[in-house]
């Protein structure tokens, strides 16, 4: 992954240092690691990573974690407190149970997973963009949709500490420290929560008659949150489940997904994620144009601008609100229509906003009176709103994208020609800070995706 590093390389290489410690931990709790590969800083993309010693086939196990080792809620010492505690502890983000306990396992020396909490120092590392100033948010990732996300994201934070962890730390004085387990930490281990844990796969339950499914909190998985990041990867996360006494007991296995030769990097995947996401998760970006997942959003909003435009009459003006107002309940206030490489991902929503917005006054009466769609052909709208089919769309339909697309472009911070510039002069991008080169990746492959979507529909 030729990517800017996730967390700062640590310079003691001693036996003494926190990998050599975490490697001792990994043996004592018994994660089996393949002779084939070893975890070490040289040769790696960011801080830590795991190198191919030997050639690797695909389908072989790189290492196996007991589920003793992992760090969630149901493992931590306080456990039984967080369980009793639970009607309490619910928010809208459902990550309370799983902070309390790593709030209290990593402020504590007896903690079981001191070894591997220790590897981020404070947390020092972590940027993403929720650590950057307000300015340094809007001056290089305004238009990304970023700077949206964080202030989302930070205010969610600071309801959730105020109204629920501060009550449970005021309960406990026994166990919690107002001036130790500050909004500050909170913060952080949001920021390391969002950066390194996982999500379990979902289980049907069986004795369920409805066959309904669980939602898992994240859990912390030590050794598999050492593994770097690329769309491109090699490997991959399973869980195995094992059904004992109506209980599902999960083998964690990082497995080989195509042959890695001896001296290259082993690359985990962290799912179908664009730049802007892994930036404002994780901290870090796959240089353009590698990452094939990327993605360009287009705000609702700028459809509707691009739809009254120009100036119409107040009746003209209320009808499209009238039919706006009518499409956002239908779609359920859709915020955005996301574009990537290849086309639309949400075609079938931009589908319906297209069809209503360009109906004839007696088309959309008729259609308000009955409110039933026509049966379209799903694999229909999936190729048209490729890049593919977009040429071959309706006159109307394209003028709408096209305008929008061109909107959008006008709300980032930098014109594209800077960033392409920037793009090519590798030499010139090498020597803008890290924030700055990752802002330029993010900017530069959503626009080159509208550019795209311009040229397609003019």
């Amino acid at each position: 992954m030729a990517t800017e590093a996730k967390r700062a390389k640590l310079d003691d290489d001693s036996e003494f240092s926190p990998l050599h410690n975490f490697l001792n931990w990994c043996n004592q709790v018994g994660l089996i690691l393949s002779n084939k590969v070893h975890v070490c800083k040289e040769g790696t993309v960011a801080e830590y990573g795991m190198i191919a010693k030997d050639k690797i086939e695909e389908g072989d196990i790189l290492f196996t974690i007991p589920r003793s080792a992992l760090l969630h809620q149901g493992t931590s010492k306080i456990s039984a407190l967080l369980e009793l505690e639970k009607s309490s502890l619910a928010s809208s983000s459902g990550w309370v149970p799983l902070l309390l306990a790593l709030l209290y396992e990593y402020t504590s020396l007896q903690s079981h997973w001191q070894s591997y909490l220790s590897l981020w120092m404070d947390f020092k590392t972590l940027d993403q963009p929720m650590f950057w100033s307000e300015e340094e948010r809007e001056g290089l990732l305004r238009g990304t949709g970023i700077p949206e996300a964080v202030n989302t994201d930070l205010a969610n934070i600071q309801k959730e500490y105020t109204d629920v962890v501060l009550p449970f730390i005021a309960r406990h004085p026994d166990v919690w420290n107002r001036d130790k387990h500050t909004l500050e930490m909170y913060t952080k281990l949001v920021a390391f929560v969002m950066a390194y844990s996982f999500q379990e796969p979902q289980e049907v339950d069986e004795d369920d008659e409805k066959g309904g499914k669980t939602c898992n909190p994240p859990i912390m998985v030590p050794m598999a949150d050492m593994l770097n990041h690329v769309s491109n990867h090699n490997a991959c996360l399973e869980f195995t489940p094992v059904r004992m006494h109506k209980h599902f007991m999960n083998n964690l296995k990082m497995v080989c997904v195509r042959p890695i030769y001896k001296g290259e990097e082993v690359f985990n995947t962290y799912g179908q994620m664009a730049n802007w996401q892994l930036l404002h998760m994780y901290g870090f970006t796959e240089p353009y144009p590698s990452n094939s997942n990327d993605t360009a959003d287009i705000p609702i909003s700028v459809l509707y601008k691009s739809v009254v435009e120009g100036g119409q009459s107040n009746l003209d003006q209320q009808l499209v609100d009238e039919r706006w107002e009518m499409l956002c309940q239908m779609t359920q206030n859709r915020e955005t229509f996301v574009f990537g490489k290849q086309g639309c991902l949400t075609d079938t929503e931009l589908h319906a906003f297209l069809k209503v917005l360009c109906m004839s006054t007696e088309e959309f009466s008729e259609f308000k009176e009955n409110q039933v769609w026509e049966d379209v052909d799903e694999d229909w709208i999936s190729i048209a709103f490729s890049n593919e089919g977009l040429p071959g769309l309706k006159a109307s339909w394209k003028e709408l994208i096209h305008k929008a697309a061109h909107h959008t472009l006008r709300s980032y911070s930098v014109c594209g020609d800077s960033d392409q510039s920037l793009i090519e002069n590798k030499a010139i991008l090498a020597r803008l800070s890290r924030r700055e080169q990752n802002a330029v990746q993010v900017r530069y492959g959503q626009k080159s995706i509208l550019y795209r979507l311009m040229e397609l529909t003019k």
